[in-house]
């Protein structure tokens, strides 16, 4: 197994993600390799590595623009000179919508950086908040909670960038318990749809040039720079944000798999059950094992009596930091193949869970919404997921999850009675609301377009969403060809009679068994055909038309928006 793909491996390539090297180019070199750049825009030569360590390169071109202006020097240079920008931020994301695997050094790619200094934040407004893309989730939630706001669910990394989330409709876990009013300022879809206006680098037909443009929520073209998959550059945004909630999470690795993803209209400790009384769970079920470790988040203004009161974020330490027995044994798995091992890994992972939660007091927490809602430092394993949304019926979700964990827990028993074990991580399930433009509170306010959250007009009953992932370790043989499964059955299954399945953009989907990202048949067809093909041609002709020359591209988005 080749180095990279070891547990020191995995865990040294987040660094190498999140901290782009900073070191000035040779001016000489520089001028040479690409002559007349902005001079006013600092160049370096910078790796690139994704979340997982899979899709990487190195000694690429890379500049870190100071604002707006800058972004469209840069991104008018390399439309002259035939390159491709592509926006980077901490790099938390699988599929290759940043750089394609085996991106070349000499490649005409320049990475842009957000995080170096595009990352402004001030008030708007009492109840709007400005950012640059740069600018971390939890550095944003931290400013928003130092002035008494917040949002309803988040992603549980806080260093992803605000850019990053966009672009990528990143979302949290949350609806509306029974009887719960949405707050506002509060959506229970995805960050994209908390977006008043933003600012994106887009051609100008009259200058014939690049220029940053500022556009409404209501206007058209805004519905496709919402959720973007890095066809556009966006260098600011003003969100819509309302009043911070305490939030208590409770956490219980009790509740047999067979119990919390039992048939619709099972008694017992059902996941919609705890849906209808909080609003906001989350399973992770580790692989051969029999209770997932459940969170449950219910709104609380004051401290229930056996709650610990957190007053800071990442309150799960052996989640982060890899406890020695899980970490000798991904070392086995990985470094020596012992794929056989992934029944022991996932009983020492949900032990570790069980143990850390009891070592650190934190199976019942509380405090502002932050402190609970991000829970993932960069410091975690790095692992590989797939990713989709189910959309259906809030009635409905008991009846996704119950299909989804059978099917699941078939196709990896019989892969296991043939010695083979694809998946060595565990599933996780969130679920949420779409992305109504109404939460906004702004007139004329338009849906994302490419937005997995997106509603369709054709099915208004349709109001939640089941996320669903699958993590395995990077290099497990099988993966691929049991994720392919997985994909079809899903796509089989929720295929539009009371549920649909749409792919989760910055996670692995279009399983060959081979590789993701490459099943001509779903990238084609079912993805375009997930959002509607008058949905999905309006988002590529806004794009084509804001980026004619696709600088904002590379070979897969050619491919997927082809």
């Amino acid at each position: 197994m080749i180095d990279k793909f070891t547990r020191r491996g995995l865990l040294r390539t987040a660094a190498l993600a999140a901290v782009p090297t900073l070191a000035p180019a040779d001016p000489a070199v520089a001028a040479r390799e690409l002559p007349d750049f902005p001079a006013d825009v600092a160049l370096y030569r910078s790796a690139y590595r994704n979340w997982v360590g899979e899709i990487t390169a190195d000694g690429l071109w890379a500049c870190a623009p100071a604002g707006p202006d800058q972004v469209a020097d840069v991104v008018n240079w390399a439309w002259r000179h035939g390159w491709r920008v592509r926006a980077r931020g901490s790099s938390h994301g699988w599929s290759p919508l940043t750089i394609t695997p085996g991106t070349p050094s000499d490649a005409p790619v320049l990475l842009v950086d957000t995080a170096s200094h595009l990352t402004g934040l001030s008030l708007e407004s009492p109840t709007a908040v400005r950012a640059g893309p740069g600018v971390t989730l939890e550095a944003l939630l931290t400013y928003l909670e130092e002035h008494g706001l917040g949002v309803t669910a988040t992603p549980a990394p806080g260093n992803l960038t605000l850019g990053g989330a966009l672009a990528i409709d990143a979302h949290g876990t949350a609806v509306p318990a029974l009887g719960e009013r949405r707050p506002p300022g509060h959506t229970y879809g995805s960050l994209s749809n908390l977006v008043l206006s933003l600012t994106a680098v887009v051609w100008d037909e009259d200058s014939g040039a690049y220029v940053p443009r500022t556009y409404d929520r209501a206007e058209a073209d805004c519905a496709a720079l919402l959720t973007h998959l890095g066809r556009a550059f966006v260098t600011e945004v003003v969100l819509r944000v309302g009043a911070n909630t305490n939030l208590r999470c409770v956490s219980r690795m009790d509740i047999p798999a067979d119990e919390l993803f039992a048939a619709p209209g099972s008694d017992g400790r059902t996941f919609a059950s705890f849906l209808d009384r909080a609003g906001r769970a989350e399973a992770i079920w580790f692989a051969f094992t029999e209770c997932p470790w459940l969170k449950v988040w219910s709104v609380s203004p004051t401290r229930p009596l056996t709650s610990r009161q957190v007053r800071t974020p990442y309150n799960y330490p052996f989640s982060d930091s890899v406890p020695p027995p899980v970490a000798e044994l991904v070392e086995r798995v990985v470094s020596d193949g012992a794929w056989y091992l992934a029944p022991v890994l996932g009983n020492a992972q949900y032990d570790a869970a069980v143990l850390g939660l009891t070592a650190t007091l934190s199976a019942d927490i509380w405090g502002p919404s932050k402190n609970t809602l991000l829970y993932l430092r960069p410091t975690t394993l790095r692992i590989a997921t797939n990713g989709y949304a189910v959309h259906t019926g809030r009635d409905q979700v008991q009846r996704v999850v119950a299909e989804f964990a059978a099917f699941y827990r078939e196709r990896l028993t019989a892969y296991a009675d043939r010695g083979r074990f694809p998946v060595n991580g565990s599933v996780e399930i969130r679920v949420t609301g779409l992305d109504d433009p109404g939460d906004v509170g702004h007139t004329g306010a338009r849906a994302p377009l490419l937005s997995a959250l997106r509603p369709r007009d054709d099915r208004p009953e349709w109001d939640t969403a089941v996320w669903l992932n699958i993590l395995t370790l990077p290099g497990t043989p099988y993966a691929e060809e049991f994720s392919s499964q997985i994909e079809r059955f899903l796509l089989r299954t929720f295929d539009g009679e009371y549920a649909m399945t749409r792919v989760e953009w910055s996670k692995g989907w279009a399983y060959t068994r081979e590789a993701a990202w490459s099943d001509g048949e779903v990238l084609g067809h079912a993805v375009p055909g997930g959002f509607g093909e008058d949905t999905w041609g309006q988002a590529r002709g806004v794009l084509d038309r804001l980026d004619p020359h696709r600088v904002f591209g590379n070979g897969f988005l050619d491919r997927l928006f082809r």
